[in-house]
């Protein structure tokens, strides 16, 4: 049982393991999700998963009145999950993070099931953090992580087509699939599964004021923004190509040279694809973990830091960085330096001996 909730940064991870057990042996029929009626709720299904959809909702970070609900669905979640891990007789199961862990956690610490937790990012959530006391094994995608003291650093868990990356045999396919040209520099911009308002705006004023050499873009806006930007203009010397949403980043990362990205679950394929990034950390979610995420790449050279208030200066620091052919491969050696790009076989290896 896998269970992943809420953005593409829990989900994707979740579906990295699930395809690392069917590649060792195990029938998809076998390996059931768990999560709402988000993005997960697509995902899995379409990848051929059992999926146990329920009523979910994360804690508001205040004083809400909505949060009075949260006892009474946590239950009714538990008591369907323990209902799953008893008919299907699951043996081990694991919580990628997000608001489905505490309930699945519930669900498996009373079973005979075993029960992993995976963690994302460097600062611990808060689920996980309250899950882990149930936990039999704990895996971190940083070896600084906060709020795990128990975690093992394996990485975050990457889908095949990341993990065995290959930038030289894709890029020709990937600039034909965005109608690029290979002897201009490229610039890739996305802000997670669901996109980034901030990223969108500041990239579309960058795009449209370009005063520089000539370069490529490729945006992923996300899929709610994809009409709003579908005919934002560009400097004569600046083409982009547009998608609401990518479903093959290997391509994505074969025809850039340079990424402006949040600093979410994604930075695991940042480093995995060895790609120089400016990342631009999202003041959300619990423990300010993307901030964490970005002040780890940075220090390892991976990466520079852009926090959204300095967003103005974004132009100068593409100009100063996609033009520099040293400075990005110096980065990306240091990204593909703290890459773990095996973390789904080595989280899929676990959960199959702890169920045998």
């Amino acid at each position: 049982m896998i269970a992943a909730a809420g953005t593409g940064g829990h989900v994707f991870p979740g579906l990295a393991v699930a395809e690392a057990l069917v590649a060792a042996g195990i029938e998809r029929a076998e390996i059931v999700c768990v999560g709402g009626d988000r993005i997960e709720s697509r995902t899995y299904p379409e990848h051929g998963f059992p999926f146990l959809e329920l009523e979910l909702k994360g804690l508001k970070r205040s004083l809400h009145p909505s949060n009075l609900s949260l006892p009474l669905l946590v239950l009714r979640a538990r008591r369907r999950i323990t209902a799953e891990i008893e008919s299907r007789s699951v043996r081990a199961v694991i919580a990628m993070g997000g608001y489905v862990t505490i309930p699945t956690g519930m669900a498996a610490s009373k079973s005979d099931a075993s029960f992993f937790v995976a963690e994302q990012n460097a600062g611990a959530g808060l689920a996980n953090r309250i899950a882990s006391r149930w936990a039999d094994r704990v895996f971190v995608s940083f070896p600084n992580t906060t709020g795990l003291p128990m975690g093992e650093w394996v990485g975050n868990p990457v889908r095949d087509d990341i993990a065995r990356f290959d930038r030289a045999a894709l890029r020709e396919e990937a600039l034909d699939h965005y109608g690029l040209k290979a002897e201009i520099p490229t610039l890739g911009v996305f802000g997670g599964s669901l996109g980034a308002r901030a990223i969108n705006v500041a990239i579309a004023s960058l795009a449209a004021g370009w005063q520089g050499p000539p370069f490529q873009m490729v945006q992923l806006v996300g899929r709610a923004h994809e009409n709003t930007y579908a005919d934002a203009p560009a400097a004569d010397n600046v083409y982009v190509a547009r998608r609401g949403f990518e479903p093959r980043m290997d391509l994505f990362f074969a025809a850039i040279d340079l990424v402006v990205a949040r600093a979410g679950g994604s930075v695991a394929e940042i480093t995995a694809t060895g790609t120089p990034a400016i990342l631009v950390p999202g003041e959300f979610g619990s423990s300010g973990h993307q901030g964490a995420n970005a002040s780890f790449l940075e220090q390892a050279g991976a990466g520079i830091v852009l926090r959204e208030e300095g967003l103005p200066a974004l132009a100068d620091l593409v100009r100063q960085l996609l033009f520099d052919p040293i400075a990005l491969e110096n980065m990306a050696e240091a990204a593909r330096a703290i890459a773990r790009p095996d973390a789904a076989n080595l989280i899929a290896g676990a959960m199959i001996e702890a169920a045998s």
